[in-house]
Parts: structure tokens; sequence; C-alpha cells
């Protein structure tokens, strides 16, 4: 809308149904969202409200809420989803606190999807192999892109932790600095789309799919979690002596009564599971262990104020406010009731069967249609008409013949 618009204090307003439009652009069944298809209102988040420093022209970008026209936040608002929860949270004087870890892939323009996505040319005039992981020169090519994105992000009030080159061919990794989890859900939001817009600039495609590319890792949006005491700021994690306390195991407890359920929210495309089917890279499980990389939850090693849980299982193609909201929800459920976790596992292991998760999209939709778990912590009306979403989803893959089946399955008699 126009500044002056936005200024004056017009309402702006959108059809319940746009919450549940698909990837395609399609939409489920009226009945998912209200047959009427009445209105919401878009609502800007005061301190969400951003000039976008990219931009030739001026142009803002405002972060909203969507509220009913009665006033009350839209059940099939991912952000009212996860405000619903930190509130849930603050009842019991706690304060979630969490930080992102967001990997993504820098490639040249991709102008036919038929073909595989390429590195583009560094300044070196080089495309990169796939050697640089980790290295701190390996970004060079790169310099004048990361350069702006490290500006708008500056202008933008994102602050950065680390940085670095992942393990993939022209594939990076940036942490978000910890704090409350709607801010990080927006600032997560906001990033994505940086980066996006930057490279569109520089001639450059940012893909935030799980896993872009084969036989290299794919891409991850760890969620790091803690709790703390809302009077006191304390980790309610460690206790005074700095030892483990009975709130972060049942927090554990829950994290790994809801990942199963809670899959499809977690990995919400079919490409999500391309990346899930490499186990140790992204480990596809509900085990828990201290700072073992093969667990679905793992425990990083730090002191006892820092004392959290890291969710591995999240792709970078993962909803950020729902991702979030999904897995405080299941550890406050473990809190509530408390759950106790299973022995945490070390070295090498072996999935136990109810420690295994969903592989395919199709499976973990199944598995969240009989979830009455998740229509506790998030409603009917939200589960389901996620489900009718992502189903449209699915049965339009399925619609396609993809070149490995073209190019094996051909000449079988």
């Amino acid at each position: 809308m126009t500044a002056e618009g936005f200024l004056e204090g017009r309402r702006l307003q959108m059809a319940r149904g746009v919450l549940l439009q698909c990837i395609m652009g399609g939409y489920p069944a009226a009945r998912f969202y209200g047959s009427d298809d009445g209105d919401l209102a878009l609502v800007a988040e005061p301190s969400m409200i951003h000039p976008l420093p990219w931009s030739d022209e001026p142009r803002a970008l405002a972060i909203c809420d969507a509220d009913e026209l009665s006033g009350e936040s839209s059940n099939l608002s991912t952000r009212g989803q996860l405000k619903k929860v930190i509130a849930r949270y603050a009842a019991r004087g706690l304060a979630p606190v969490v930080a992102t870890e967001l990997e993504f892939f820098v490639f040249a323009p991709n102008t036919d999807p038929t073909q595989p996505f390429r590195p583009p040319v560094g300044l070196d005039g080089r495309r990169e192999d796939g050697q640089s992981a980790f290295s701190v020169s390996s970004n060079n090519g790169l310099r004048p892109f990361f350069s702006e994105v490290y500006k708008c992000m500056a202008a933008l009030g994102l602050p950065r932790d680390t940085f670095m080159h992942e393990m993939g061919v022209s594939q990076f990794e940036i942490n978000l600095l910890h704090g409350d989890p709607l801010l990080l859900a927006d600032q997560t939001f906001l990033f994505k789309h940086l980066l996006k817009e930057v490279a569109l600039k520089h001639g450059l495609s940012v893909v935030c799919m799980a896993k872009p590319l084969a036989h290299t890792p794919g891409s991850s949006m760890h969620i790091h979690q803690s709790l703390v005491e809302i009077a006191t700021g304390k980790n309610v994690f460690s206790d005074e002596s700095g030892q483990p306390t009975a709130m972060f195991r049942h927090f554990i407890g829950g994290q790994q009564a809801g990942m199963a359920d809670f899959t499809a929210l977690f990995a919400p495309n079919v490409n999500s599971y391309q990346r899930l089917c490499h186990p140790f890279a992204s480990p596809n499980n509900a085990c828990w262990s201290h700072d073992n990389r093969a667990a679905g939850l793992r425990i990083p090693a730090s002191s006892p104020v820092a004392r959290r849980v890291e969710n591995r299982l999240p792709g970078a193609d993962a909803n950020p406010y729902l991702a979030i909201a999904a897995s405080l929800a299941a550890g406050l459920h473990g809190i509530e009731h408390e759950l106790e976790p299973t022995e945490a596992i070390q070295g090498e292991f072996e999935v136990p069967d109810n420690l295994s998760l969903p592989c395919t999209l199709h499976a973990a939709l199944e598995r969240l249609k009989r979830s009455q778990l998740a229509r506790e912590l998030f409603g009917q009306e939200f589960i389901e008409g996620y489900i009718a979403s992502k189903t449209m989803e699915l049965t339009s893959f399925f619609d396609e013949i993809t070149p490995w089946e073209r190019r094996v399955l051909a000449a079988q008699a």
C-alpha cells in the first residue's frame, strides 16, 4: 500500500484463504478457511517496520499479524500460533529463548528447472568445486554479494553471530543471536527475504530448499532452545549446582513425544525428505544426546547457564514461525505432563522403532492426521487446513514424472 495510506492508519484486509494458499498458488476447499472466505485484518507490528536498504526507490516492509475482524488472532496464522505458545509459557512465569542456524546455497541463475543448479562464477572467474568447506577464504569470489548482505542486515537491525561456508558446494550458514522466539522468527523470515533480494541485484540466486543438489548435504534450520524465569532471568534447565533440572528432562521428553506427529511442520515439502534420508548430517529421529550430531535432539557442549536443546530436524525450507512454535509447544507439553525422556544415546547407534520419524511427506501428513496432540496444541482449524494445503502440493508433485523415472524405468520390460 502507499506510504500515505499506511501512515494514515488505513486498515489493510486480506481474504482468510490466502493463509492456506499452497506453494503452486492454488487453494484447498473453502470449508477449510470458512465457507464465506471473509477478510482478515493485517495489523503491522510496530517494531517490525523496515525501510528496505536494497531497494533503489524508497520502500518499506511491515511484518503483520493476521487478525480476525473481531480483533482476535486468526487460528490460521503461524505467527499467531507462535504468540499463543509464548503466552502459555508466560502464564507459568517462563520465557523461551531461541536461536536459529540457517543454511542456504548461492547459485548462478537457473533458467531451466530441468537442469541442476550450478555455483556462480566468482571474481576469480571460476566456479567453486566443493573444496571450500569451513575455509576462511571460501567466499572471496562472492565478496560483493556478502558485503551487501552484511550492510543490509545492519540496516534492518539483524544481529549476526557466526558465519561460515558449509559442507555443500556454494553452501553457507549464518547463526542469528539468541533471543525472544517471536523476534527470532521475524528475523529469520527477514533474513531469508533479504538474501533473495540482494542476490537478484548481484545476478545470483539464493536457494533455501532443503536439498537442492544430489550427493551434497542439505540445508537445515536448527533451533536452539532454552527457558528462563521471567522474574530472575535464570536458565531453568540448570540448578544452583549447575546440574540438569527435572524441567530440562521434561522439555526433552515433550520434544520426543511430539517430533513424529510434528514432522510435517518441520519438514513441509516433498524435497524436505531428500535431506532427511542422509541420517548423519540430517538426523531423522527423536533420539537425544550430549553433543552427538547423529541425534535429532542434541545438547551442545556449554556452561550450565547456556544449557539448551537443539532441534536438528527442521530444514531451511521450514516456516520459522511454525517450526519454532511446534518445537516449543512440544517442550511445554512435556513440562506440563512431566514426561520423562528416553536414555541419552552416545557414539554410533541404531534408531529404535519408537524414535524413528516419517520419511516421506505422505507419511508425515498421515501421522499429522492421526495426531490428537497436534489438534490440542494448534487447534482443529489450523491442522486440518494445513493438511489440506500440503495434500494439494503432494498431489501436484505426483502429477509429474521425474527425469529419473524416464531415464531408469523406460527401458524396463
